[in-house]
């Protein structure tokens, strides 16, 4: 990890911020950038933390969901949230490949949830596979688009 990195992965750390340097860092910087924020996203999701999922989600975020219903903003998700209808006892996740392209970033791999309570599937082990859109807006990575499914039992 360069110096850089090392730097800015511990200010971020200490402030709780999103906002990712200015200006154009290398690819590796931006790469363990998205890495640090999608672990903060997962985070936010299995603790029901909209306020944590506000900074690292875009204003124009949307999910094409598990349940077969496009969400078409952070807002539907977060109700959601509230609701109990997205509750997990565990979330833990993959990443297998991340693309940097610019000002965008593609991150792929999988996942497994455990839901509870009133969420679909309470109760079992859920493994899908998903993608994750982030751009860079106003200097700092937000995640503007995921995909995820279930992957089918054999």
């Amino acid at each position: 990890m360069t110096t850089k990195t090392s730097l800015l992965l511990s200010i971020l750390a200490f402030s709780g911020g999103v906002t990712i340097a200015q200006g154009q860092g290398s690819a590796s910087d931006d790469e363990a950038a998205i890495r640090l924020l999608e672990e903060r996203g997962k985070s936010g999701v299995l603790n029901r933390d909209t306020l944590a999922l506000m900074q690292v989600w875009s204003e124009n975020f949307m999910v094409n969901a598990p349940a077969n219903r496009v969400s078409p903003n952070r807002h539907v998700v977060f109700d959601l949230l509230r609701q109990g209808v997205i509750n997990y006892s565990s979330f833990e996740s993959t990443i297998e490949h991340v693309r940097i392209d610019g000002d965008l970033a593609i991150v792929m791999g999988a996942e497994t949830v455990r839901p509870i309570g009133k969420a679909p599937l309470a109760g079992q082990i859920v493994r899908r596979r998903f993608t994750h859109v982030w751009r860079k807006e106003s200097g700092g990575w937000r995640l503007i688009a995921r995909h995820s499914n279930i992957i089918p039992s054999r």
